[in-house]
This record gives structure tokens, C-alpha cells and sequence, in this order.
């Protein structure tokens, strides 16, 4: 079935384009939506007295009764429609009879669809916004278990200053808290309702686009009807906050596979989320963070792809716009299920505390302490960098580590030099960072309660962004 035919003489139009333009298949996934945003319709029909209240009703009664349909028994396997909205309208018609046909009364398929995959890409900017929240729930629990954890801080992959290890995940959290800034900036970008718009000019008929809008739970109404049927800004910005969460997912994915490499064991995966190999029977392997690594790729593909879509469109609607079905689906179809899984096995990690600190106190970590320690006695911070770095190659052409700096090789290198005043150790070195971010233990237990505090508020905000589909 088509709602086009009309205009063709054929009895049997568009034979060849309907097989390759059919969008019935990815239509299925926002059927509820879809049927949501008519309710509203023929809710606003009726109350504006542009049809009957008996008509009206009608219209919804039979909707209501399709969507309770396919919530029990879904789609059939075989299907001749087009697209969703013509397999509602044929199964409408066949509930109700003609006054089916009244549905379509001011509006349009270009409204329409933009109407109901907002209400879409509103719940799954909410299910995205969610998962992040228990991604962030998950850092936080470890963090808070390891409080007093020593780990290596590292730069180009070299051991550079010790740190706390709560202080590491936090900067992950912080990456999450600006991906919810994304999602929210994303949220409300999309909540505006395109009803009304028609199918680029607006309608001439005396519609209440309020009506509707407030009944799908839309705060705005686009202020222009080209615009509302043509705009697809919305799904570009959900794309790149799921893609922003999938590029701070892969960073922390990498650093997983290296701590959990032999060479460091700073770290072990839980069973439940690893795996082993066909042949090595000692190998036990971060497969979900390494695959977690990986969705990335796929993700920046489906933004960088449907970014090429939009790319010189002209105004208004063109059929090349279909292709966002398939980008926010297959965006979602990545990394929903990568977060969720993610997030498991960070709650279960198990932290090699002694080897943490081994290598945290390795690579000559703290040899930056040692040079403040010289600028504490009146040497410039120039000098004191030069004799450190004089120190760090004696003691590393002697296979010796900082900590085994005796007073005659350190009066060598600096004489005048108290060495009793001089303390360069790993947890002083840690306990000394007390510089608004640093990883001082007093500053690391307030940046946990803070963060604690903004996920509760932020949980709480989501908690109640749900689209409005049980008219």
C-alpha cells in the first residue's frame, strides 16, 4: 500500500523505487512513537473542531487499540507497506473504516516523521544519558574503595608522578559529566514539536500545533515550517555526544588493556568479563575492553557518515534524510550496550595494590619532588631542574633507583644541600599536590563527594525526561 498513488497512471506505482526506498523495516523500532504523535494529532483535530469529537475519538480508540496489537504480537513477518505510517493508516482503515483517512488532515509525512523520531531520539538521548550515569556510578564506587590507593601517573606511557588512583578515574568521570552536557545540550535541541509544519509551508487549516505539543510532552514549537521539516541538527548533536562518550570510553579502555598487561599487573579482570584463547590456555584476555575500544571506530563512521549526508542539501525535505533512522540506530545498537558492559567490568576491577605502588615509585617518579625540595632552600627552579636531571642519569648509569640517593652523592651533585630537609618520598610526593585538582588525599575525598552530589542531580534530571507515549 501506498498514500501516494493517486497521481500516477500505473496501477501500480513506484514499483522498483518502493523496493529501494522502503523504510518499513527500521520504521518498526519507533512504532510507539509514531502512533503517540497520531493520537496527538487526531486528539488536536478534534478539539480545534477541524473534525468531529466523534471522529476523534474514533481515530484514537483505533489507535490505541493497533499499538496494543503489536506491543502483544508485533510485526508480521511479511509486510507490502512502505513505511510505518502507511501500515497503520491500511490497518486503521480496516478497524474503522473511512474516517481513517481523516487522520492525515493537517499534515503532512514530512511533519509527521520529524514529530514522532523526535519523540524517539528524546528517549534515546535519555537511555544514552543514563548508561553514562552508571558508567559514573561505577567509577565513583571504585574510587571510593580504593581511596587510598597509590598508582603510577603516567605521560607518553612512561611513569611520571605518583597519584591516587581515585584520582585517575575522577578525570574519566569528568569526561562523563561533560558527555551529559552534550546529551542534555542534545535533549534540548530535540524537544521541539515540527507539528504544524505540513510539508514545508504550514497548513490552512486553523490547527492548535500547542495542543499537540503539550500532549507529546515537546516545550517548544518550531517557529518555522521549513526549518521544522528539513532540520536534523538534533540527531547530529545526540551522535556526537554518543560518539564523545565512545572516544572517553576507548581512552579508558586503553590504559584497562595496559594495566592488565603482564609488564605492568597493576590491575585484573573479573572472568565474567574476560576471555581466553583457543590454543594458549594460560591467556586471559580484556576482550570487552578492547572490543569497547573498537565501537569507537564505528561510531566516529556513522557520524562522519550521516554528517556527509547533510552536507548541501537544499531546503526542504529530501528523501536523503531517511538515512537517520539508520544512524541513530545503529549509533545506539554500539554504544549502549558497550557502556552497560563497560561499566560492569569496572565495578568488578581488582586493583594489584603492591605492584600499583612498585611502579607508581619507579622511573624515578618523584624526581620533580626533589627539585622543589632544592627550590625550597633558595635554588632557582631552572638550576634545581638541571641537577635532578643530573642526579636521575648518576643513579640510572649505576641501575640505581631515587630513593637509594645517599647524602654524599646527593652533596656531590648540590653541596650545601641539608639532606635531613629534603623528602622526595611517594606518599609525601602525593600528599604535597594539594593545588585545587590535585591528587592530594584531602582534595581527592572533596572531588568525590562533589561528583557524588552532581550524579544524584543528574540523575534526578533524567528521571524525569521520558517521552510521553501512552496517550
Amino acid at each position: 500500500m501506498t498514500t501516494w498513488g493517486g497521481r500516477f497512471s500505473s496501477d501500480d506505482p513506484g514499483t522498483e523505487a518502493r523496493v529501494f526506498t522502503s523504510s518499513f523495516k527500521l520504521d518498526q523500532r519507533f512504532y510507539r512513537e509514531s502512533i503517540a504523535g497520531s493520537i496527538a494529532h487526531a486528539s488536536m483535530l478534534g478539539r480545534t473542531r477541524i473534525i468531529t469529537e466523534d471522529e476523534s475519538e474514533s481515530l484514537t480508540a483505533g489507535l490505541r487499540q493497533i499499538r496494543s496489537e503489536l506491543d502483544s504480537d508485533g510485526f508480521p513477518d511479511e509486510c507490502p507497506h512502505e513505511d510505518i505510517y502507511a501500515f497503520i493508516e491500511d490497518k486503521l482503515h480496516k478497524l474503522i473504516g473511512p474516517v481513517a483517512g481523516k487522520l492525515h488532515t493537517a499534515r503532512s509525512r514530512n511533519d509527521q516523521v520529524a514529530t514522532d523520531f523526535r519523540l524517539y531520539v528524546k528517549g534515546g538521548i535519555t537511555r544514552l544519558a543514563n548508561e553514562i550515569n552508571q558508567m559514573r556510578t561505577s567509577l565513583l564506587a571504585l574510587a571510593r574503595r580504593e581511596t587510598q590507593t597509590v598508582f603510577p601517573g603516567m605521560t607518553h606511557l612512561q611513569v611520571a608522578q605518583p597519584i591516587l588512583l581515585p584520582h585517575l578515574l575522577l578525570a574519566y568521570e569528568q569526561m562523563l559529566k561533560r558527555d551529559l552536557q552534550l546529551a542534555n545540550h542534545a535533549y534540548v535541541t530535540t524537544d521541539v514539536s515540527p507539528l504544524g509544519a505540513g510539508a514545508l509551508a504550514g497548513v490552512p487549516y486553523p490547527i492548535d500545533s500547542d495542543i499537540s505539543a503539550k500532549l507529546l510532552g515537546f516545550s517548544e514549537i518550531s517557529r518555522n515550517s521549513i526549518d521544522a521539516v528539513s532540520d536534523r541538527d538534533f540527531i547530529t548533536q545526540f551522535l556526537f555526544a554518543a560518539t564523545m562518550t565512545s572516544i572517553h570510553l576507548s581512552k579508558l579502555a586503553e590504559e584497562i588493556v595496559v594495566w592488565n598487561s603482564q609488564p605492568y599487573s597493576l590491575i585484573s579482570i573479573h572472568d565474567s568479563y574476560a576471555t581466553g584463547s583457543s590454543i594458549m590456555p594460560q591467556k586471559k584476555n580484556p576482550d570487552v575492553a578492547e572490543l569497547t575500544r573498537a565501537k569507537t571506530g564505528t561510531m566516529i563512521g556513522i557520524m562522519s557518515g550521516f554528517l556527509s549526508v547533510l552536507k548541501g542539501l537544499p531546503l526542504a525535505y529530501n528523501l536523503d534524510l531517511q538515512e537517520d533512522k539508520e544512524a541513530v540506530f545503529r549509533a545506539e545498537d554500539a554504544i549502549l550496550p558497550a557502556i552497560k558492559t563497560f561499566s560492569g567490568m569496572v565495578s568488578t576491577l581488582t586493583i594489584n595494590h603492591e605492584q600499583a605502588y612498585r611502579v607508581a615509585e619507579s622511573g624515578f617518579s618523584t624526581a620533580t619532588d626533589l627539585a622543589d625540595a632544592f627550590v625550597q632552600t633558595g635554588m632557582t627552579f631552572r638550576k634545581a631542574h638541571e641537577t635532578v636531571g643530573q642526579i636521575v642519569s648518576h643513579l640510572e648509569s649505576n641501575n640505581e633507583p631515587l630513593n637509594s640517593l645517599s647524602a654524599e652523592t646527593l652533596a656531590s651533585f648540590a653541596p650545601g644541600i641539608n639532606p635531613e630537609t629534603i623528602r622526595f618520598d611517594t606518599k609525601s610526593s602525593i600528599a604535597s599536590r594539594k593545588s585545587y585538582s590535585g591528587t592530594a588525599p584531602i582534595n581527592v575525598e572533596l572531588q568525590i563527594e562533589e561528583a557524588k552530589s552532581y550524579l544524584a542531580e543528574s540523575q534526578q534530571l533524567w528521571d524525569k525526561r521520558s517521552p510521553n507515549l501512552d496517550l
